[in-house]
């Protein structure tokens, strides 16, 4: 739910304000860039994956 909100807001500041795409572009970029970073969104991403084959 949190994701939706997310995407939603930045879609809203997209379309309200088409500058901020560079920014948002740059930002995103950066931090990729920062391995901490990357393996923790990798880590989220797996975690129902993880938590639905030990469950089963």
């Amino acid at each position: 739910m949190k994701a939706i909100l997310l995407g939603t807001l930045l879609g809203l500041l997209l379309v309200l304000w088409p500058a901020s795409l560079p920014l948002a572009a740059a930002t995103l970029a950066h931090l990729a860039a920062q391995s901490t970073v990357l393996a923790f969104v990798l880590g989220v991403l797996a975690r129902p994956a993880i938590t639905r084959r030990w469950t089963v």
